[in-house]
């Protein structure tokens, strides 16, 4: 499967554009995670647990959205975007976007 955020991929023709595919998850912070957090942003720096919990969800998110795309008979998604909400106070949604499509095969 490849996936790009752009909208072609040099070398390959999409021959079927099978239309828009999602994946999305909901993580929600812990209290330990958010003790070590308030630590940190006493000295500074990288919150390492949230940037893990984000990379996380992301890849769940793609993975989610690449399972959607293959069910539907792709072998690439285009355009991938991704987007964040805040659902409710300590729980964020991370959602990944783009166009399946049918590349011409080598």
């Amino acid at each position: 499967m490849i996936i790009v955020t752009s909208s072609h991929i040099v070398g390959k023709k999409v021959i079927k554009t099978l239309g828009m595919v999602k994946g999305n998850t909901i993580r929600a912070r812990n209290i330990g995670k958010d003790i070590l957090a308030g630590l940190k942003q006493l000295v500074g720096g990288e919150i390492e647990e949230y940037t893990k919990l984000m990379a996380e969800a992301r890849e769940q998110a793609l993975d989610r959205m690449i399972a959607e795309a293959e069910s539907m008979g792709a072998n690439a998604v285009v355009d991938v975007r991704f987007s964040t909400s805040e659902v409710m106070n300590a729980a964020a949604e991370i959602l990944a976007y783009g166009t399946a499509v049918v590349l011409e095969s080598d």
